[in-house]
């Protein structure tokens, strides 16, 4: 999915520019090979001032949002708003009961309590789009009373149905586990899975009450600026084994725009090198997706920002 360039809200002593490093090895850091020391330097900063909490390891602490999909939804532009602004309407009755559930990590297995399908729906649902003049209320029905073509050259060129400027309809709700890559590695979650008339895959809403969500660790490392050439992760587009897909915050005009990464057996850092433009560039930062492959799999690893040390989290899908 495309996202837009957001406005820069960090100082940009996040960007500046040194050369790419290479993959430390599992049992400790490695020199880069083109001169990337300033990076490893502040990576091992990053790693010593890493001192999360005993939750890290023995509690629930979800690295990805509460709102998950299951697959390619096959969203149109409409759906996509839908779900992005939590626009839903139920055609079924949502249960109101609660369930037992436990969490099941790599290295173990926590019960914690449950929200009910009612109680997930609540939190899904953020309310009404608002209306969208000429168009149906619903998808494949005419307004009553109004035009389904807007006349004049600027009006819809068929008058095949339009999708309609309404919630995501739920068919049907089951309770089932999804993956969730937490603090202790990718565990199964209990989740409620809310089929869509609109969509081709559920919209998963994790079913742990809030109240059992332990909050990611702030930021340990020192908070000084980054060198020259470097820029920081702001979070994980993806995690696959061994190969992760970074965002990094880089300028409008940065150029050779390169993952950095150093890994030892409990912690990764992550960040980037960029060649700074020397003219006038507009005052924004741009993510920028990068791929890196580890010397091992992640497992259960945190990954942290150069900049800041702050673990990172999968971005919303």
């Amino acid at each position: 999915m495309r996202r837009p360039v957001l406005l820069l809200v960090l100082p940009l002593l996040l960007t500046g520019g040194c050369a790419a490093a290479d993959v430390g090895p599992a049992d400790g850091p490695r020199s880069p090979t083109h001169g990337a020391a300033a990076f490893d330097q502040r990576a091992s900063q990053v790693a010593e001032a890493w001192r999360p909490g005993p939750d890290w390891r023995t509690g629930y602490v979800p690295l990805e949002g509460p709102t998950l999909l299951t697959g390619d939804p096959g969203f149109t532009p409409d759906t996509e708003a839908a779900f992005r602004s939590g626009w839903y309407r139920a055609d079924v009755p949502i249960p109101p009961t609660r369930v037992g559930g436990e969490i099941r990590f790599p290295d173990g297995r926590l019960t914690l309590p449950l929200v009910s399908a009612a109680e997930a729906y609540r939190q899904l649902d953020q309310g009404d789009p608002l209306p969208c003049p000429g168009r149906p209320k619903r998808p494949g029905r005419p307004t009553p009373g109004g035009p389904t073509v807007e006349p004049g050259p600027d009006g819809w060129a068929t008058s095949a149905p339009q999708t309609a400027c309404l919630p995501l309809t739920v068919t049907r709700v089951t309770f089932g586990a999804v993956p969730v890559h937490t603090s202790r590695g990718s565990a199964q979650v209990p989740a409620w899975l809310f089929t869509l008339r609109e969509l081709a895959t559920p919209v998963v809403r994790l079913a742990v009450a809030p109240t059992a969500v332990t909050p990611v660790p702030e930021p340990t490392a020192p908070a000084r600026p980054l060198p020259d050439g470097l820029v920081a992760a702001q979070d994980l587009a993806a995690v696959n084994d061994a190969r992760l897909t970074v965002r990094l915050g880089v300028g409008a005009c940065d150029t050779g725009i390169r993952p950095l990464v150093w890994e030892r057996p409990d912690v990764v850092v992550v960040g980037g090198g960029v060649t700074q433009a020397t003219g006038v560039c507009p005052d924004v930062l741009k993510l920028e997706p990068v791929t890196v492959t580890l010397a091992a799999p992640l497992g259960a690893r945190p990954v942290l920002d150069v900049f800041t040390g702050a673990p990172l989290s999968i971005a919303p899908r």
